[in-house]
């Protein structure tokens, strides 16, 4: 019985930890350029847990081990703003981002301009372009942004001018990037960023939304409720089976 326990204490906190990351999905929706979470498990066999009366391999007990958190980098659908300072990436890539504690990535496009006139993120940090962060004259206007990522101003002269090209990157498995909160990935020292394939464009006026499905997040965490529903069922029933064995035992 304390086998039958442990085995769906395990598997609750597996569903107790899917539904954190289901629930996370949802709550960013509406998130810019956010990526979907899924969690990965796997069956943990404990050579010491077993019970003598079962026969061959079933004598080991099975538990549930929370294995990791994935991430679907999947591309979500760009919505049209129209805002000269938002920009989307269509394919696969991330722009690069300059903070205090190094080089990061994202795909959240929604940019804007600081008091001295760079290109930054909606938290201040510095959008990179080839040649380090992207800079405007005060007296730059019509700013466009071409598919290769150039980005060109008219000046108080009315002259059009390069400002420089926006740092389009990708990874050979994104799925060892790190993420670090607010649409920022970092990657390891071991996995050099490259520069994206031509197919990859920056589309301005766009950005880029969720890529979360709110139906399927639904019906899954539908899914789990259930699951640890019956689950708990499944415990109050074994500890009435103990309830019972132990009052049997004390009329012997």
């Amino acid at each position: 019985m304390e086998n039958a326990l442990l085995v769906g204490l395990s598997r609750q906190v597996a569903l107790r930890r899917e539904l954190d990351v289901i629930a996370n999905n949802i709550a960013n929706l509406n998130t810019t350029g956010f990526k979907g979470e899924s969690v990965m498990f796997e069956q943990f066999l404990d050579p010491t847990a077993r019970h003598e009366y079962f026969p061959g391999t079933d004598r080991r007990v099975a538990f549930v081990l929370d294995r990791a958190t994935l991430q679907d980098f999947s591309q979500g659908p760009l919505q049209r703003t129209e805002a000269p300072l938002d920009v989307a990436i269509d394919g696969p890539g991330f722009f690069a981002i300059q903070t205090q504690n190094g080089e990061r990535f994202t795909r959240a496009g929604n940019f804007h301009l600081n008091p001295q006139g760079q290109l930054v993120t909606n938290n201040g940090h510095p959008v990179l372009g080839t040649g380090g962060p992207i800079t405007f004259e005060p007296t730059d206007t019509s700013i466009a942004i071409a598919a290769d990522g150039t980005v060109s101003a008219t000046n108080g002269a009315g002259q059009v001018g390069d400002r420089g090209k926006l740092r389009l990157v990708t990874f050979a498995n994104p799925a060892q990037l790190t993420q670090q909160g607010d649409g920022l990935w970092s990657a390891p020292t071991t996995m050099a960023p490259q520069v994206a394939a031509p197919t990859t464009r920056a589309v301005q006026g766009a950005l880029e939304k969720s890529n979360v499905h709110a139906v399927k997040e639904m019906n899954r965490m539908l899914e789990i409720t259930r699951a640890y529903a019956n689950i708990s069922n499944m415990q109050s029933r074994t500890d009435e089976l103990r309830r019972k064995a132990i009052e049997k035992l004390a009329e012997v």
